[in-house]
Order: structure tokens, then sequence, then C-alpha cells
């Protein structure tokens, strides 16, 4: 009820619809379309009531509310049903949560802000609240769970091309899942998996985005390493509307992937990249070592020719990639 009143103040534009009105075209009664009114004014929408003239809706909330991200929305099933929180301690953490309960494939989780928001390896993905994009989103992809590197790849592409075309920003994707403008990180995508030996039950795809976040509001550590939108276009850019566009490519491209194979998307990949071919030091989990960054396989890890040819070619499926 609340969103059908919500459609219904928007289509009128900055006319008035008397409460009568909107009872008559929702079926319902006036103390119902009250209620409504109420609820979406807690929510943050401005909406004006007029004596004998009835509500106008005056302003909308630079909030990602379920209704915004709705409203002209252009997926077929990615986004269309969300869970929407003010606050979140993680969007994967929810996201995950949903999936073991059964949620369909494409539900998506979204929020102002995350409390214990995360990246690769446990790291703090800071998030203030009100100035980025963070969300998550469930798959259930046919895919055997030695492919799952492939998702991050297709996220990756899907981000790194929609900041491109929309945005007319230089993005390139550092191996395996951070975006850069330049040499300063601007977005990261966390995947987590739930799978068995022969399949995927579910994937939690975590995506963060800094959007109209200035660049004296993150810790000296890191202002020399990151950047926003907001900084590279010099404006705040619609929050809404980015959302909905990184939706479209996301399942355009994941589309894709099951269709067409990994082949497609890793020739667009290693269009993006910023890596290859460059003296690379990888930080992994058994060891760190040096070498320059070769190509990518068809499973997504990096090859890595160790010491500059004087070692063997190793192959990195986790780990931290640092340019030298």
């Amino acid at each position: 009820m609340k969103e059908k009143t919500l459609r219904a103040l928007r289509e009128t534009s900055e006319e008035y619809l008397s409460g009568e009105g909107l009872s008559n075209l929702l079926g319902v009664s006036r103390t119902a379309v009250w209620k409504a009114v109420q609820s979406l004014r807690e929510e943050g929408y401005d909406i004006i009531s007029q004596a004998r003239r009835g509500y106008r809706l005056n302003k909308i909330p630079d909030l990602l509310l379920p209704a915004e991200i709705r409203w002209g929305l252009g997926t077929r099933w990615l986004g269309h049903q969300i869970h929407y929180h003010d606050t979140l301690s993680s969007t994967n953490i929810l996201a995950k949560e949903l999936a073991r309960q059964g949620a369909a494939e494409g539900t998506l989780v979204v929020t102002e802000e995350q409390k214990e928001g995360r990246g690769r390896r446990g790291r703090t993905w800071y998030s203030p609240r009100g100035e980025g994009v963070l969300f998550s989103f469930i798959l259930r992809p046919a895919l055997q769970p030695t492919h799952a590197p492939q998702l991050t790849f297709m996220a990756a592409v899907a981000v790194a091309e929609t900041l491109r075309r929309e945005y007319d920003l230089p993005a390139g994707i550092k191996w395996p899942n951070d975006i850069y403008i330049g040499d300063r990180k601007v977005a990261g995508i966390l995947t987590e998996l739930s799978a068995e030996v022969d399949g995927i039950n579910f994937v939690a795809m975590g995506i963060g985005v800094n959007v109209n976040t200035r660049l004296d509001s993150f810790s000296p550590s890191l202002r020399a390493r990151v950047t926003s939108l907001l900084q590279e276009k010099g404006h705040p850019i619609a929050r809404v509307l980015l959302l909905q566009r990184l939706l479209y490519s996301l399942e355009r491209e994941y589309t894709a992937l099951s269709q067409e194979g990994f082949a497609p998307l890793r020739r667009r990949w290693l269009e993006l990249d910023l890596v290859l071919g460059k003296k690379v030091r990888i930080i992994a989990p058994e060891r760190s070592f040096t070498g320059r960054a070769v190509n990518v396989d068809e499973y997504g890890a990096l090859l890595v020719q160790e010491q500059e040819g004087k070692g063997g070619m190793r192959r990195v499926l986790a780990g931290d990639v640092s340019l030298r």
C-alpha cells in the first residue's frame, strides 16, 4: 500500500491528489491512505498536505529505499526482492542468512551504513552513512565450485564498465576484485559462497562503491590510496541511479556468463586489467613473493612468473597483489 501510494503521488507530478482520489484509485479507505502517507513521511519523503486539496510529493529523500530502487529499475529478476536496512553490520552477512533460509536468486540487501563492512581477508570497508552504494545479492549459479572465481570477474567487469560507460571514468580492475580509477581504489567486491563437492548452493556477492565521500573523510592512511565518484566528477552522484545501473549491468553479465561461458568475459576483463605485464608482489597465505604477472587462466587464477623468469610460473588463487 505504501509503494502504491507513492507511485500515485509520483505520477501526479506537481499536482495535488486528494485523499478521496487516492482512496478511490487504490481501493482502500482514506484512513489507510493517511497511514501510508505517514509511513512514507517517516522514511523521509517530504509530502505536503493541504485542506481541500490533498497530498503532493514535494521531495524524495537521498536514500536507497526499495521504492526508489524499483522505480525505473530495468532488470528482469535482479533486485526485485529487496531487504533494506538503514544500518547493518554487513550486507553480506544478512545475504548469507537469507540464502540459507531459501531466498530466491536475485534477492538484494542494501543499506545506508555498515558497522562491520568487510573486504577480502577480513579487512574493514569504510562506509560512512548515506555516502556510498553498499549492497549484496544472492546468486545460485550452475557452476562447479572451482569456477566460482569467474563470478568475481563478472562483477568486476560489470562495475568497471558501468563507471566507464555511464560516468566517463577510466575505471580499471586490479586482480581479482578491486576497481581503480588511476592508482586509487573506488570500489571493491566480496564473493562468499556455500558449496558442496559437486555444486554451489549459493553465492553472496557484496559490492561497495565510494560515491559521495570526500577524501578528507577517509583516514590519513587511506587518503592517498582511495577515491570516490564525487572526487573524480566534481559533483554529487545520484546513488539510486548508480545502483540501478549496476544491477542492470550485473544481471546482463551474469546471464551472458551462464549462456556463453567464461571466455568472452575473460577477454573483456583483460581489456580492463591493470596488473598483467607488471612487476608485482604477491602476499599469499602460504608465502609472499615477487614476480611478473603474466596471465589469468580459465579459473580466474593469476599466473605469475616468479623472480622475473628466474623462478617458476606460480598459479595464484588467493592473495593480495601490490604493484612494484
